[in-house]
């Protein structure tokens, strides 16, 4: 029984801490190193694909503090042992990054290894020897003329998404991938939209993994847990650093994502008006628009905040009229407004079933959808509106939403909730109002 298999027996036994008791500190100091045995699966190597084809990028999309500097360097180790020849770029934002980060961090190269095992680093050389014989040279992607020359067997690419001059030391790079029967490279960075980025992904010759943040909780302080992941969690930069998650603007989007980030707040003042928005969908079942439900309020200072996206998929009428009526109780709200272009009355007699006393106010689409959300787009513009906390998937389609409406095609339910219901509070002569804080 090898040892790794009797280590995994004994965790599924309960008997974990008498077998690593039973071992000699070399046996312990073999499990320590043994990252096949400890890594998550997200942070191995991917195998070849079933037809016998070898990938050529592995592009690991990590969150910050993900795990992925480690599985790089795991996997320039684990190929530096298997090839006495080979020949390996490591490739930083600048040859500092490449040196603290790649080489000396505390994920580097020289920690992944057991001390009597350990590479020896010439700084002066930009060079790291394997005791296998391979051999790993530093570069710097600011430096693209550096790569002109040099040949690999594989390289270690670390936060591409950072790099300043990026296409060019990718290709620099790439000419001198030229060595073994299967050049190989890894990336990891935190994900950014720059077309090299982009361009990789739609590569059929790359693999991609994509890891959050929070698959690696375990080997985190709690206190960056709680305040970081918990204060970014679902805005665009949290998405992005602690996700994992590629986004982009539509070039002709009403709503930049940098435009919604300003106006993000943490919470609303004491509000004068409160609405909830609803964009009924025209039919019902799975395979239905989602019903569109969004709440915003209003201040003294006429400023609106958007309160909560309630918006419901693939329910039935008297689901969505719920969750609609629901809201109305809970942010104490003055009114609901419906769109009542698809189902007219039948709108609203659903929401009265569910709730008789509640006060509905129909509105009527007389414009296309962009012409009436040109108008809201310009008081974000303007900072007249807020968001309190984050909505991805609203936000995600706001920043969709462009002069032919969603890209792909589909109904902008969010957006037409949103837009209704910053209509009702900022374009349109308002009811008397009542104070409420919130």
């Amino acid at each position: 029984m090898s040892l790794r298999t009797a280590l995994r027996g004994s965790i599924a036994r309960g008997t974990f801490k008498r077998f690593l008791s039973s071992l000699s500190a070399a046996e312990l100091r073999f499990l320590h190193y043994d990252f096949a045995l400890w890594a998550r699966d997200d942070q191995l190597p991917p195998q070849a694909a079933q037809d016998g084809a070898d990938w050529t990028t592995w592009l690991m999309l990590g969150g910050r503090g993900a795990g992925k500097t480690r599985a790089g360097a795991e996997w320039v180790r684990a190929r530096a042992a298997r090839t006495r020849d080979a020949r390996i770029a490591l490739v930083g934002e600048t040859l500092t990054d490449a040196r603290a980060v790649m080489v000396e961090g505390v994920s580097g190269l020289l920690s992944v290894h057991p001390p009597e095992a350990r590479p020896h680093y010439e700084p002066s050389k930009r060079q790291v020897t394997f005791q296998s014989g391979a051999v790993a040279q530093l570069f710097s992607a600011e430096d693209p003329e550096s790569l002109r020359g040099p040949q690999f067997s594989a390289a270690w690419c670390d936060e591409l998404g950072k790099w300043r001059r990026p296409q060019e030391t990718w290709d620099m790079l790439q000419f001198g991938l030229r060595l073994g029967d299967t050049p190989q490279q890894v990336v990891t960075t935190t994900p950014r939209p720059v077309p090299l980025i982009k361009a990789l992904l739609t590569d059929p010759r790359t693999v991609v993994t994509r890891v959050a943040t929070a698959a690696n909780a375990a080997n985190l302080a709690p206190a960056f847990l709680e305040r970081i992941v918990g204060r970014y969690r679902g805005t665009r930069l949290g998405r992005q650093e602690l996700e994992a998650e590629l986004l982009e603007d539509r070039p002709d989007s009403l709503w930049p994502r940098a435009m919604i980030e300003r106006a993000r707040v943490s919470a609303a003042p004491v509000l004068r008006r409160v609405v909830v928005a609803v964009d009924p969908p025209a039919s019902s079942g799975p395979d239905a628009d989602a019903c569109g439900i969004v709440v915003a309020g209003v201040d003294e200072a006429s400023r609106a905040y958007v309160l909560a996206d309630l918006t419901r998929e693939g329910v039935r009428p008297l689901d969505w009229a719920r969750a609609v009526t629901s809201a109305y109780r809970r942010f104490e709200a003055d009114r609901i407004v419906v769109e009542v272009n698809q189902g007219g009355d039948m709108v609203e007699a659903v929401l009265r079933q569910v709730d008789e006393s509640v006060p509905v106010k129909p509105v009527r689409a007389t414009r296309g959808k962009v012409l009436r959300a040109e108008p809201v787009a310009a008081l974000y513009e303007q900072g007249r509106v807020a968001h309190v906390g984050a909505f991805p998937q609203l936000e995600d389609e706001m920043c969709d939403f462009g002069a032919d409406g969603l890209s792909g095609g589909g109904s902008p339910d969010r957006v037409d909730a949103l837009v209704w219901a910053l209509t009702e509070l900022c374009l349109r002569a308002s009811s008397t109002p009542r104070v409420r804080a919130l």
